[in-house]
């Protein structure tokens, strides 16, 4: 599967991984402290809609362009506003023309003491977010591997803070070299927050990573499922999921809330579901 995130922006995927991202960082917010953002896989931050990337596969019209206009039940409005703010303030005609990938999410919702280490390895795409984020002393961007930004970067100074995880799967071996890099990582930092992204197209591998945590003794891990469709190694993909480490305690009912909308919206067939799941307790 090649999934750069120019091509899938505002998909079925970014609906969840941003509302959950959205979340995390209201929730660190309840405490004055700063804190820091460390997205392993960038991106270019900010995308254009119209580019020819979207538009060769259009897939934010089943995924955002869907959310935005649909009615929505005031629990989940609220739950839901400070990313979708982002959103409309990015388009401010109404039409729908920009949409922040995970790092302008993150940094429209920052205040003045969080700071955004942002990694990302492709060149024309690292140049990119780097020109977005330029003179920008809150934000860090670097040209390098994102499994690095894991060995290199942890613990944050700040000791608070979440690590979000969305590597592209253009190799067979990237839920592999995920689940080592999450482990490497919460041995050095067991107390920070580790948010994983990945598409449900791989039970086995979704499995295996699951099992792996376990062994390796982590504790607290929450996952979160949104189906769309029936996927599976040789379709499309119509779901994708979230294992999250030291979780806020208040994500799971928010999660429980969200997604069941979320099916109402974005179904495209036999086999929607959602699923919040305590895979390993505190």
């Amino acid at each position: 599967m090649n999934y750069r995130h120019a091509y899938h922006a505002g998909n079925i995927g970014d609906v969840l991984k941003h509302a959950v991202l959205a979340r995390l960082i209201l929730y660190f917010q309840r405490k004055d402290k700063g804190f820091r953002i460390i997205d392993t896989h960038a991106g270019i931050g900010r995308y254009d809609l119209s580019s020819e990337e979207t538009q060769k596969t259009g897939e934010w019209q089943q995924g955002i362009g869907k959310i935005l206009s649909a009615d929505m039940p005031s629990p989940v409005a609220d739950l839901l506003a400070p990313w979708l703010n982002v959103i409309q303030e990015l388009n401010p005609d109404g039409n729908l023309n920009h949409y922040p990938g995970s790092p302008d999410l993150a940094r429209h919702l920052m205040r003045k003491n969080d700071r955004l280490t942002l990694t990302e390895l492709h060149p024309a795409d690292f140049k990119t977010l780097s020109d977005l984020f330029a003179g920008d002393y809150q934000v860090k961007t670097i040209h390098l591997d994102g499994w690095m930004a894991l060995g290199s970067f942890l613990p944050p100074k700040e000791k608070r803070g979440l690590v979000l995880i969305d590597p592209a799967f253009e190799v067979t071996d990237e839920f592999d070299r995920m689940t080592a890099a999450v482990v490497k990582g919460w041995k050095k930092w067991s107390s920070g927050t580790f948010a994983l992204w990945y598409p449900m197209k791989d039970a086995r591998a979704i499995r295996k990573m699951h099992e792996t945590f376990r062994e390796a003794g982590l504790r607290d891990v929450l996952t979160l499922e949104l189906n769309v469709g029936k996927s599976g190694p040789d379709t499309k993909m119509l779901g994708s999921g979230m294992t999250l480490v030291n979780p806020p305690y208040t994500l799971a009912d928010e999660m429980r809330l969200i997604l069941p909308w979320f099916c109402d919206v974005l179904h495209q067939g036999p086999g929607t579901s959602w699923n919040v799941s305590q895979l390993i307790s505190e």
